[in-house]
């Protein structure tokens, strides 16, 4: 981040000179981001803050949205893009030059993954876009690969560069900050221009996706809507009801969680789920035991909570 420092402290002299070049608000999330004069982003497992956030989105299923449609009381033009399964990454340039690149992490801070995705993403932006930009996007891989959320996640992770970038990934944008005025279909067609694969550019049906995102089209509404402390009110998921796997619930241990917690565990017969192997399930209290009257030796279906957390959701017999 070299580059950025140099930049603030041109910036700082242009301050004192009475001609600023950037605003105090830019400013400081560069100074933030960056380390610079001693605020630092660097943490002791080497993640990064985010140029800005990046949230969740609200999930609605299929079969409770005309009820719980957060969206429905919005009558103006709404946008509708697949919901990628990969790994949600940002990349922050300044100037139009990548800087950064981060893993989403916990939404404010994520793991320096630039020299990777330099293989992935345009190096510099053309075009009127913003001192600070951060972009944001999923990286897939076809769903013709094994366990396909896996192996794009687990990628970004390579320490062998040589071996990065022999993956079958790839990056597709769809969101861009700050957000200016106008629509947010527009912004996208920006990052097209600019060279980037967007979320509206097709369908995506040779990636994984785990539903639809829906989104409302004018940025001005999306700003006034505000935000929670986990997702944008503007936009939400609509999520497909999951089809579990049958299989034989063995046992039930109480397991001590990370939070201190006691819980049971389902024991299972091993089952395959979405590529990855599954011997255990969530199932949380006795209350939620008795609610779907499980026993040893019953036949039960299971699914992939979020598509990671393994849960029994109904006994079959």
């Amino acid at each position: 981040m070299e580059k950025v420092k140099e930049y603030l402290r041109k910036a700082s002299e242009a301050y004192y000179k009475g001609e600023p070049i950037i605003s105090d608000i830019e400013f400081d999330r560069l100074a933030e981001i960056s380390g610079f004069e001693e605020v630092g982003t660097s943490t002791t497992d080497n993640r990064f803050k985010h140029a800005f956030r990046m949230y969740s989105l609200q999930k609605v299923f299929e079969n409770e949205h005309a009820e719980k449609n957060p969206l429905k009381d919005y009558t103006e033009k709404l946008i509708w893009t697949p919901k990628l399964d990969g790994a949600a990454v940002s990349l922050l340039y300044i100037n139009g030059n990548l800087e950064r690149a981060l893993t989403r992490g916990d939404g404010k801070k994520g793991l320096d993954i630039t020299s990777h995705m330099e293989h992935l993403v345009p190096k510099t932006l053309g075009g009127d876009f913003k001192q600070i930009t951060q972009v944001t996007g999923e990286v897939v891989a076809p769903s013709s690969i094994k366990n396909a959320r896996n192996y794009a996640a687990g990628a970004l992770n390579l320490k062998d560069y040589g071996e990065f970038i022999m993956r079958d990934i790839r990056f597709i944008a769809y969101g861009i900050e700050p957000i200016t005025i106008g629509s947010y279909h527009s912004a996208l067609c920006n990052l097209k221009r600019a060279h980037f694969d967007t979320i509206i550019d097709s369908d995506w049906l040779e990636y994984p996706t785990d539903g639809m995102v829906c989104r409302i089209d004018n940025q001005t509404a999306f700003v006034e809507r505000g935000y929670t402390s986990h997702h944008p009110r503007g936009a939400y998921a609509l999520k497909r009801i999951q089809k579990g796997v049958e299989t034989t619930l063995i046992d039930v241990l109480w397991d001590v969680g990370k939070s201190g917690v006691v819980a049971p565990v389902g024991i299972l017969e091993p089952i395959e789920i979405d590529g990855a192997k599954v011997s255990k399930a969530t199932l949380h209290n006795m209350a939620y035991i008795e609610g779907l009257n499980l026993e040893i030796g019953c036949r039960v279906e299971v699914i992939r909570s979020g598509e990671i957390i393994p849960k029994i959701v109904r006994r079959i017999y």
